[in-house]
């Protein structure tokens, strides 16, 4: 499915808040592809974060469309709170759903783009018959909820298996990379197969580095990532 279009999805939790507005324009003039809204519940991850009052807020002043990451236990508790605009994508974890197929049509049902979301420590095989109903898979390299983690290495290899895994059963998903994204993993995550890129405080969000300068570096990264793809898959 890859192609070389990559996607980058800015966590909004990272965010100077106390200059938000100001940052929302700098990423909607630097072409970022989406805002990516954390949800914590205190429970699933050690964290609280971003309720759907100041989500709201952010998404009645921005054009940019929603990457929403529920780290939620049962999160279906809780989805009538999003209402899907066109394009958005709505992700839920494997580990947090009971009934991770009835939560993931749902989704769909609803206007989302929906996916499923694989913790460092959960396998690829845990998803092998949700797989046809997602349109994307997000691979944490972190464990999730702090920003500023770093890297599971591992986990690079895991993207690589993801990327195989699709092309060899041409299934049509796109996978989303969330976790330590900068300078230092970017283009090893484009290499094995990432396609959406979740910006966070490790290569987006710099203290005393202005957005657009990140972005751009970002973007030269990812397109040394994307010649290394092509050495390794052909094209």
């Amino acid at each position: 499915m890859a192609d070389n279009k990559i996607f980058i999805t800015a966590s909004i939790m990272c965010a100077n808040w106390m200059h938000l507005e100001a940052d929302l324009r700098a990423l909607e003039a630097g072409g970022v592809d989406y805002l990516h809204y954390d949800v914590m519940d205190g429970f699933f991850c050690p964290d609280y974060c971003l309720g759907t009052q100041i989500i709201n807020e952010i998404r009645a002043n921005t054009s940019l469309a929603a990457d929403y990451h529920l780290m939620i236990e049962e999160p279906a508790r809780i989805l009538d709170n999003f209402q899907a605009n066109d394009g958005d994508r709505l992700s839920i974890h494997y580990e947090a759903c009971r009934n991770l197929h009835r939560d993931l049509v749902r989704l769909r049902q609803k206007g989302f783009k929906p996916g499923v979301i694989l913790n460092p420590a959960t396998p690829l095989n845990a998803i092998e018959y949700v797989i046809e109903e997602v349109d994307t898979v997000t691979i944490m390299t972190v464990n999730p909820g702090f920003k500023g983690q770093k890297l599971v290495p591992q986990m690079i290899k895991k993207i690589e298996k993801l990327d195989e895994w699709r092309r060899k059963d041409q299934l049509n998903f796109q996978i989303c990379v969330d976790g330590n994204v900068n300078q230092d993993s970017i283009p090893a995550m484009v290499e094995a197969g990432g396609d959406i890129l979740v910006g966070g405080s490790s290569g987006l969000f710099l203290k005393n580095r202005p957005l657009a300068e990140s972005l751009a570096g970002i973007k030269n990264l990812v397109a040394a990532g994307l010649k290394l793809r092509e050495a390794r898959v052909g094209g």
